[in-house]
Parts: C-alpha cells; sequence; structure tokens
C-alpha cells in the first residue's frame, strides 16, 4: 500500500524497531494465552513460578506495546507533518498553468480532505501493525499446540480474509466516487465564501444554489460514503462471523472425526476466542486505509505524486538574489497555447517578439482575452513558453536558471492575494513603509508593526495598494502591474500614471503595466497592443 510507503520514506528505522517491538508484544500476547491455558489445565497444583511468569509476561507485554504505540503515532504524525510541508512544497515547484488547470477548489480539497484522510489512516496503521503482531504470535502458539489444528483455523481465516477483500472492492469504489463529489463541493463552499453577496441579493439564485447544486452534490457525497461504509461492515460482519467457523469445527465436528483431548479443544477455543478482537481491530481500520489509499491516487492523478522525490529546483541556495545591474530582457519567438480544461484549446500567443530594458515604462494593451496577462505571465517566467526562448542578458532561460531570473520581477496581479504580513521582507524599514503609506495615502487605514498589516480588511483599491507597498519594499529590477489602475478612483488614478511610474523610472526601475487608460498612454515610452494572442502595434 501507498501508505506504507510513505512511513517507510519517512523512517526506516523507527518503523523497524516498531514492529520489532510489535512482534515481541505478539509473542508476549500468546505466552499469555499459553499460561492461562496451562493454569487452567493444572488448577489443583499450579507451580510458583506459574504468577511471575504471568507477571513478567504482562510487564514485557504492556512495555513493548507501549513503545511500538508511541513510535508509530510518531512516525504516522512525523509523515503528516512532512506530507503537509511536501504537499505545499509540490504545489509550489508545479508549473502555474497545470495548477490553473487543476482548479482552486481541487487543490482545496487535497490540501484538505486528502491529507485529513491519510491522517487518519496513519494512525489506523499502528492498530493494524500492532495487532497483525499479536495474530502472528498467537498464530504461533496454535501451531505448536497442533499443526492439524493450525491447519483449519489459518485455511478458515484466510477464506474469510478472502471474502472481505472481495467484498471491500465495492466499498473502495464508492470511496473514490466520493472523492470525486468532494472536489464539485469545495467549489461550491467556494461559491459559498465568495460569492455571498451575489447569493444575498438574489433570492432565486440562493435558492437554486442550494436545491440544485449544493444539496445535489451533497447528497451524492452521503450516498456513496454510506454504501462505501456499509459495504465493508456487511464484509467486516461476514468476515467476523466466519472467524466462528474453526471454533465450531473444532468443537463439534473434529471430535467426531478423530481422537481430540479435551485439555488440546479447549486450549483452542480460547485462543481463537482471544484473536477476534485484533482481527475486527483490522477489519474496522481497513475502511479508513481504504479512503487514504484513494486520496493517494487521486493526488497521483492531480500531478502531485508524493512517492516521487520533490525537486529542489526551486530552492536553490542563493537564487534569491537578482541583478540590479541586468542589461536587457528578449523575447524570441514565443509561441504559447493557453489550454482550459479538458485540454480544450483557448488561443495561442503567436511569434511574440519583444525587447525590455532598463529604466523604461512599457504598457500593454489590448482587448479582453487577448492575451495580455498570459503574456505578463510569460515575461515573468510563471509560465514557460511553447516555443521560442526568454533571453536574460543573452543567456537563455531554462529550468536551471528561471527561479533566479523570476527574481528580478515585483508584480501586482489583478488577481493578487494579499498576506497579512510582510513575508520574506525586511520589516525593519519602518521610515520606509510610513513613507510608502503615506504616499499611497493609506496610512489613516492601515499601520504595520512587526511586519504584520493591522488589517487588510479593506477597498478592493486600497488593497492594491498595499499590494503596491509591498512591491516597493522587495525593491527589485522590474514591476509589472496587471490592471493596477482599475480600481483606483479617478485622483489616484492620475497619481499612479503620472507621479509613481515616472519615480519608478527614475530610479533605474523598468515598469510594464497592463492598462486600459488609453487617456495616459502618453506616460508611457512605449505601447504593445495584442489582439487575439498577436503583437499588433509596438511604439
Amino acid at each position: 500500500m501507498e501508505i506504507i510507503r510513505l512511513l517507510l520514506q519517512n523512517s526506516r528505522k523507527n518503523l523497524f524497531i516498531a514492529v520489532i517491538s510489535s512482534f515481541i508484544s505478539g509473542a508476549s500476547s500468546a505466552g499469555v494465552i499459553a499460561l492461562i491455558n496451562y493454569a487452567i489445565a493444572n488448577l489443583a497444583d499450579l507451580p510458583a513460578w506459574l504468577l511471575w511468569s504471568f507477571i513478567g509476561l504482562c510487564l514485557i507485554l504492556w512495555i513493548f506495546r507501549f513503545i511500538s504505540w508511541v513510535l508509530i503515532t510518531r512516525l504516522s504524525q512525523e509523515m503528516i507533518y512532512n506530507l503537509r510541508l511536501e504537499m505545499t512544497q509540490r504545489i509550489l515547484n508545479c508549473p502555474l498553468q497545470h495548477l490553473e488547470t487543476i482548479g482552486a477548489p481541487k487543490l482545496l480539497a487535497t490540501l484538505t480532505g486528502d491529507i485529513n484522510a491519510i491522517a487518519s489512516a496513519s494512525i489506523q496503521i499502528s492498530l493494524v501493525i500492532v495487532n497483525c503482531a499479536v495474530l502472528l504470535g498467537i498464530f504461533a502458539y496454535l501451531c505448536w499446540l497442533s499443526p492439524l489444528l493450525f491447519a483449519i483455523v489459518f485455511n478458515s481465516i484466510v477464506m474469510g480474509f478472502t471474502l472481505y477483500t472481495f467484498l471491500q472492492e465495492k466499498g473502495i469504489k464508492e470511496f473514490e466516487k466520493v472523492r470525486k463529489v468532494q472536489d464539485i463541493l469545495f467549489g461550491h463552499f467556494r461559491s459559498v465564501t465568495e460569492g455571498t453577496k451575489e447569493l444575498k441579493l438574489h433570492r432565486l439564485r440562493r435558492i437554486a444554489f442550494i436545491e440544485e447544486e449544493l444539496k445535489l452534490s451533497a447528497t451524492q457525497a452521503r450516498h456513496y460514503f454510506v454504501k462505501g461504509v456499509t459495504a465493508f461492515a456487511f464484509a467486516g460482519s461476514l468476515g467476523t462471523i466466519l472467524f466462528f467457523v474453526p471454533i465450531g469445527l473444532i468443537l463439534f465436528v473434529l471430535p467426531k472425526l478423530t481422537t481430540v483431548s479435551t485439555a488440546l479443544l479447549s486450549s483452542y477455543a480460547l485462543a481463537v476466542l482471544y484473536i477476534i478482537n485484533p482481527i475486527s481491530e483490522i477489519a474496522s481500520s481497513l475502511p479508513q486505509i481504504a479512503q487514504a489509499n484513494v486520496s493517494l491516487n487521486k493526488i497521483e492523478t492531480l500531478g502531485l505524486s508524493l512517492t516521487a522525490p520533490v525537486t529542489e529546483t526551486a530552492l536553490t541556495v542563493g537564487q534569491d538574489q537578482f541583478y540590479s545591474d541586468w542589461a536587457n530582457i528578449e523575447l524570441v519567438d514565443i509561441n504559447h497555447a493557453y489550454h482550459g480544461d479538458n485540454d480544450e484549446h483557448q488561443f495561442t500567443l503567436d511569434k511574440i517578439n519583444l525587447k525590455f530594458q532598463p529604466g523604461e515604462i512599457t504598457f500593454i494593451v489590448g482587448g479582453n482575452g487577448s492575451g495580455k496577462s498570459t503574456l505578463v505571465k510569460l515575461i515573468t517566467g510563471l509560465y514557460i513558453p511553447d516555443c521560442g526562448k526568454i533571453l536574460f542578458d543573452r543567456v537563455s532561460v531554462t529550468d536551471d536558471n528561471r527561479e533566479l531570473y523570476r527574481q528580478h520581477f515585483s508584480v501586482v496581479f489583478s488577481d493578487f492575494y494579499l498576506f497579512d504580513r510582510l513575508i520574506g521582507i525586511d520589516a525593519s524599514q519602518q521610515s520606509e513603509i510610513h513613507q510608502y503609506l503615506s504616499q499611497l495615502e493609506i496610512d489613516h487605514k492601515v499601520t504595520i508593526t512587526n511586519g504584520i498589516l493591522s488589517t487588510t480588511n479593506l477597498s478592493q483599491g486600497q488593497r492594491k495598494r498595499l499590494a503596491l507597498l509591498t512591491a516597493y519594499l522587495e525593491d527589485r529590477p522590474i514591476y509589472v502591474f496587471d490592471e493596477w489602475a482599475s480600481d483606483q478612483d479617478p485622483v489616484f488614478k492620475e497619481v499612479f500614471y503620472k507621479k509613481l511610474l515616472p519615480e519608478l523610472k527614475n530610479r533605474g526601475k523598468t515598469v510594464i503595466a497592463v492598462s486600459h487608460d488609453d487617456f495616459y498612454f502618453s506616460e508611457c515610452d512605449r505601447l504593445i497592443k495584442l489582439d487575439y494572442g498577436r503583437v499588433v502595434t509596438t511604439k
């Protein structure tokens, strides 16, 4: 199982110690059963050593079961800790366009539902390992008592487990359906959180959303989950009943076929009864483990494999710096096709040839859907072109240096995200922070103390000003603004075009701005116009 492989990846040594401790605990369990059987058979004349042996075995059983529980629990929690960090790192290392194709609801479902399912299963793994060790110890004892009777018991258990495995496949298929519906549910939850205003203002839309969208998906998730658990419950219950079959055979059938001592029969019956609880606990753990495997398979289908090594390209030491004396960026014969859901072809940026130099202001203009935002993501290295190349100071941008190339850009996207603290930025620049807050006319709204923003609950225009402040503090050579001024009032829009951009230029910064404000087109040094993925004007 994949979850076992994940445990092995985290610490083979600790898992080995935990398994050995479990086996010692299991052997002790078998020893305790053997002593109990011996005591029952010799009640009239119990030797003194029997009590001390019983106490000693119970202590060994307790100590090593405790050790195995603690080690496996620590190991499973370490796995979850690493899993959360690795999943985040894999998402951040994944190509942006692939993440956009996956979509936020599926990523959110993975970071919450899938990780939680794996976390729950990791705890159940400890139960399974300990109980398997107990079973092995009891099996060894049963085989020592009578190989013939053990063969009957073991074959019955194998038949029951085979039937259980066959029946649980139905449950696994239902859990897979649940996981698919969860992606849709998370999309609905996103609609609830981000579309609250629209739903409140339109009663019919709200009712239709709840009745036709949310309830449908929630009902499907409930239906599939109940069917899955029912399948596992049926398999587990039937399997448990089948484990009583060998007791019936031993007590009621075997004595009629051959001569078997009463002491042996009672010992076997007691031991077989003892193994029912470990088997039941293993069976009850399997549904959660099955859910975890479904989650792991889902993660694999998203291209975020947890068993493959994490690539460290994006974390290369020293690549958090940039060259302030860079000379030019050149896009040479760039072709890039944008694909939406199901790989449907959207549009293509075709034969893009552009150059950018320090200290110039460039506006990128064009109608909706002309490819402006896609071009910005290509320029900044977030998208990898299908054809052509990007040259940075005459050096081709590749996987080896793309992270370094990206560090030259400070970007405020149209769909920007505003962190509630200055992460990765020197927060000790209090004088600069206060100056920028005042210059952006939000010093009466926001304060920044020790890098923590007092609030981000502002209008969209004010939030964009905070994002611009973050870009200022990054102080990188190239500034990119994707329709930054679209949410500003007329007064501050003029401040942006006629004061802030020229100030950046005077500081030697390169400015690339996506804009629809034709009134201010005269403020740029160069204007690039896109039309359906082609550069039609450069002036």
